[in-house]
């Protein structure tokens, strides 16, 4: 009988060592001062950190219409790079308004002082506890950045993410946030028939059900919400003429580009930041700017 158990064990160890093989493992560590930005990716079994050697340009300054919600993602970032208490940011609202832009001008502005961004796609978010170990301990501060985050029913990312954000076992340290973005708030979708579990109770207070309540209770878990509008149109003209003398464009040109900036809002059916430079490019390009 011992023999056979003994042979047992031994097909047992076998098997576990084959799926060592196969199972994905740790990221190593980057050399943290080869860029200010980084990319998590799958590669094969294996989670990597790819530094990202061409990142955005952009600075605050170039960032206009949006002033109270820049004063507020910086105030909080300075906060976490001196290593004081900040929030995880939540940043929602209206399509090519900056949220992203903002996010990126932060970094530009705190990357000198030991800032670093780690981009993470909402499928990889279910290794977040690994990055979490990953950067333990580390002088840096990092910022995990969630670009249009939004999940559907039962997605893995989404448990993990909200266990992050409540402090679970797998609690950030404090050298870690979470910067994301979405056009919505609760971020995930919202049907008509989630309404049905509302109750009302004799005070006449209403009370959400629990599939509400689920939906929402993920953004609630971010400290600071960052909300966005569209933008009106002296707005959109004035964020047109700060990308056109970004462009090198001089002031009678600018002027003149307004009716004409005005028509492609309307031919894309939005007056957005994103718009705007986009028109900006554009006509710089046609005027040899």
């Amino acid at each position: 009988m011992r023999p056979r158990i003994d042979t047992l064990l031994e097909r047992a160890d076998s098997l576990l060592g084959r799926l060592e093989h196969l199972l994905p493992g740790p990221a190593a560590a980057p050399d943290w001062q080869a860029a200010a930005a980084f990319r998590f990716r799958r590669r094969g079994r294996t989670h990597v950190l790819e530094p990202v050697r061409q990142t955005s340009k952009i600075r605050l300054g170039q960032l206009i219409e949006i002033e109270a919600q820049k004063e507020r993602l910086v105030r909080n970032t300075e906060q976490f790079v001196a290593g004081r208490m900040a929030n995880n940011v939540l940043l929602t609202g209206a399509r090519g308004t900056g949220k992203s832009s903002l996010i990126k001008a932060v970094l530009n502005e705190f990357a000198p002082r030991g800032l670093r961004l780690i981009e993470v796609d909402k499928a990889d978010l279910v290794e977040l506890p690994d990055l979490i170990d990953l950067v333990a301990g580390r002088p840096e501060r990092f910022v995990v950045f969630c670009d249009d985050l939004s999940f559907d029913e039962g997605e893995p990312g989404y448990k993990a993410l909200k266990s992050v954000l409540d402090g679970g076992v797998a609690q950030a340290g404090e050298n870690l946030l979470v910067y994301a973005t979405s056009n919505r708030r609760h971020l995930l979708p919202e049907y008509m028939k989630d309404n049905l579990g509302y109750r009302h109770t004799d005070d006449g207070e209403v009370h959400p059900g629990e599939v509400v309540e689920e939906k929402v209770s993920l953004s609630e878990r971010f400290g600071l919400w960052l909300s966005f509008y569209p933008f009106a149109q002296d707005e959109y003209l004035a964020i047109v003429a700060q990308w056109l003398r970004a462009y090198g464009i001089d002031e009678p040109r600018i002027a003149a580009a307004q009716k004409e900036s005005l028509v492609w809002a309307l031919e894309r059916g939005s007056r957005s930041g994103r718009v705007a430079q986009q028109f900006a490019r554009d006509f710089a390009g046609r005027s040899g700017g």
